[in-house]
């Protein structure tokens, strides 16, 4: 049953994605914040198939603690679901995303229409310097500039790979830092089929004032999103009835 409904799910989703591809053209010609609303819409489609057919729900704590304007989102990534899920939570969200992906044909236009912030990674010390820069533009429009600090997804309860990128953003852009914690990838573990009934659990965390000193705010980024996400790790995995560290080969046979 968990391999036919994650399947269907599977489908229907890229079948949805499609459809949004097309669906979301004429958006191309109407203001930035017109066009935000309606791919908030293909999110909340993506997130309603993955509850109906996998049985997969989201639960979201802490949402009274994301400040008005300007702020940097720092956070947790294990899978794909959150680079659509969270978009929803956010009034005005910009993704910080790799350079390449803005020239895939579809794709690629709606990250440029949403005013994602790429980065260019053969850049060298010039990426920081470009992304930086454009983030601070649109933090000072009010927008929240979202960052994944491991900069790939990592398998649940892997070691921490956080990169400096975050912190040079923080000292640089003079806004709040707001870490946000998920157990995802145990329901959507990364580069598996598999998508596992349960509740996706993500907690906003107290956020962190600007101005802290740039190798105390990384310490303390990691700290907070590492021990709040160990904590729904556990959840999700009680959950699941996994008693192995998620991602060992015992774990997933039980799943």
């Amino acid at each position: 049953m968990l391999v036919l409904r994650s399947l269907l799910f599977n489908t229907a989703f890229y079948l949805n994605l499609v459809l949004w591809l097309i669906l979301l053209l004429p958006f191309l010609l109407l203001p930035r914040r017109t066009f935000m609303s309606a791919a908030k819409l293909w999110a909340h489609t993506s997130l309603w198939l993955l509850r109906v057919i996998a049985g997969t729900r989201i639960e979201v704590r802490g949402r009274e603690k994301i400040p008005a304007g300007g702020i940097l989102i720092a956070s947790k990534h294990q899978s794909l679901w959150e680079t659509f899920a969270l978009l929803p939570l956010f009034e005005d969200p910009a993704f910080i995303l790799k350079r390449e992906l803005m020239w895939i044909p579809f794709f690629g236009w709606y990250t440029w229409k949403g005013g994602s912030v790429p980065v260019n990674r053969k850049a060298g010390s010039q990426a920081l310097i470009q992304m930086t820069a454009r983030a601070r533009e649109e933090a000072r429009h009010g927008r929240q500039i979202l960052i994944f600090p491991e900069g790939t997804r990592r398998p649940a309860g892997a070691p921490p790979a956080y990169k400096f990128g975050v912190a040079h953003l923080y000292q640089n852009l003079g806004v709040p830092c707001l870490p946000v914690a998920l157990n995802s990838g145990l329901y959507w573990p990364r580069r598996r089929f598999i998508r596992r009934p349960g509740t996706i659990r993500v907690e906003i965390l107290d956020p962190l004032p600007p101005g802290m000193p740039r190798d105390a705010f990384f310490k303390e980024m990691q700290d907070r999103i590492e021990s709040a996400s160990d904590r729904l790790l556990t959840e999700g995995r009680k959950e699941l009835g996994l008693d192995q560290p998620a991602g060992s080969a015992a774990s997933l046979s039980k799943a």
